[in-house]
C-alpha cells in the first residue's frame, strides 16, 4: 500500500522545496567569501567581521520590492526582481556610509516551483555579489491559501559595516556643499501602486496590452550604487547620502542633513527619463504627486565639499550631475529653482 504524505495533501510539497534549495545552492555559494563561516543549510548563518577595524558599527536594513512584484508575475519574468530586492536594502545601508557585508532573504510562495524559485534567488545572489556582499542565508516558505495562484512575496535583511567616526549621520553636511545626483535606471521599486493605477494594469491582460518598450521600462531593475559610491566613501569625499525611494527627493533628501539646512535643487540639471513623462501624462499627475512618489531620474544624491566636487564627478562618470547646493535654512527642507518639467 502506497504511503501517503499528509503535508503534501494539505498543499505543501516538501520535495519541491528540497529541489528548489538544490537548484539555488550554486548561485548562493558563489557569493561566499572568507568571512562566511556557515551559510546555506545550517540553522543559522555565521559571518566573521575580521580584523582591521578600530571601532566598527554594524548598519542593518530590511526592505521588500512592493507591488512591482505584480508586474514581474504578470510578465512571468523573475530574473531581475532579485536585484530590486538587494538594491532597496543595500542602497539604504550605503547611504549611512557603510560597506555591505551580508544579506538574508525571505521568499514566500503560493506553491513551490523549483525553477521559478531558483530564478528569483539567482537574481538575488548575482546582485548581492555585485555589491560585494554575501548571501549567507534566508527562508523559502510555501504558504498555500495565503497567496494567490503564481504569486509570491520577497523581503531581505542586510548588514553593512562602517567605522563609527565615518558614519554619515547628518552632522557632516554644511551650507555650501554641492549636491551631486546619480542617475536612476528608471522607476526603481517605489510608486508601483500608482503606476498600475494610471496605466490600467489590474491583471495579466492589462499588462499584455502595454507596448513592449513600456513593459521593459517598467521592469528595469533598481540600480546598485555600491560600485560607484564605495570608493568615494573610502576616500572620505562624501559628507552625506540620500537614497531616493518612496517619498521621492522631497522626503528622502532631508534625511541626510540637519534641520538648519535647505537643499536647493535646480531643474534642468539632470535628464528626466521618458518613463516619468509617460506616467505624468497618463495620470495627469501634479508636480507634487511626481515629486512625492517617484525618483524622477535621480536614484541617489550625494553631498560633497565644493573643493571635492570635480574629483567626485570625475570618478562617478557620465551619469552623475551637479543638481544644486546646500544652503542655510530657507522656507523648506528642499526647494526647487528654475522651470519645472510638469505643472
Amino acid at each position: 500500500m502506497a504511503e501517503t504524505n499528509a503535508y503534501a495533501a494539505a498543499g505543501v510539497d516538501v520535495e519541491a522545496g528540497n529541489q528548489a534549495v538544490a537548484q539555488m545552492a550554486t548561485a548562493v555559494k558563489d557569493t561566499y567569501n572568507d568571512h562566511v563561516l556557515a551559510g546555506l543549510g545550517g540553522f543559522g548563518a555565521a559571518f566573521a567581521i575580521g580584523a582591521g577595524y578600530k571601532d566598527p558599527v554594524l548598519v542593518a536594513g530590511a526592505d521588500g520590492v512592493g507591488t512591482k512584484l505584480l508586474l514581474a508575475i504578470a510578465a512571468n519574468k523573475h530574473d531581475t526582481i532579485g536585484q530590486d530586492l538587494v538594491a532597496m536594502t543595500m542602497n539604504d545601508i550605503l547611504a549611512q556610509g557603510a560597506k555591505p557585508l551580508f544579506l538574508l532573504d525571505y521568499l514566500a510562495v503560493d506553491k513551490m516551483r523549483p525553477a521559478v524559485v531558483a530564478e528569483i534567488v539567482g537574481g538575488i545572489a548575482a546582485a548581492t555579489k555585485a555589491v560585494g556582499a554575501a548571501l549567507i542565508g534566508g527562508e523559502s516558505a510555501e504558504l498555500p491559501g495565503l497567496y494567490a495562484h503564481n504569486h509570491y512575496d520577497l523581503a531581505s535583511f542586510g548588514v553593512g559595516i562602517v567605522e563609527r567616526d565615518a558614519m554619515l549621520v547628518g552632522d557632516r553636511v554644511q551650507a555650501g556643499d554641492v549636491l551631486i545626483g546619480l542617475a536612476s535606471s528608471g522607476i526603481h521599486s517605489n510608486g508601483y501602486s500608482l503606476v498600475r493605477q494610471v496605466l490600467g494594469i489590474n491583471d495579466g491582460a492589462g499588462w499584455e496590452d502595454l507596448d513592449p518598450t513600456l513593459q521593459t521600462a517598467l521592469l528595469e531593475p533598481t540600480k546598485l550604487y555600491a560600485a560607484q559610491v564605495l570608493p568615494l566613501l573610502q576616500q572620505k569625499l562624501v559628507t552625506g547620502i540620500a537614497h531616493i525611494t518612496g517619498g521621492g527627493i522631497i522626503e528622502n533628501l532631508p534625511r541626510a542633513y540637519g534641520t538648519d539646512l535647505t537643499a536647493e535643487i535646480n531643474w534642468g540639471t539632470w535628464p528626466i527619463l521618458p518613463i516619468f513623462d509617460t506616467l505624468q501624462t497618463a495620470g495627469t499627475l501634479s508636480l507634487h504627486d511626481m515629486l512625492l512618489t517617484f525618483n524622477n531620474g535621480l536614484g541617489m544624491i550625494l553631498t560633497v565639499r565644493p573643493e571635492d566636487a570635480a574629483a567626485v564627478l570625475h570618478q562617478l562618470g557620465d551619469d552623475a550631475y551637479v543638481v544644486g547646493k546646500m544652503t542655510a535654512w530657507q522656507t523648506e527642507a528642499v526647494v526647487f529653482r528654475g522651470e519645472a518639467p510638469w505643472q
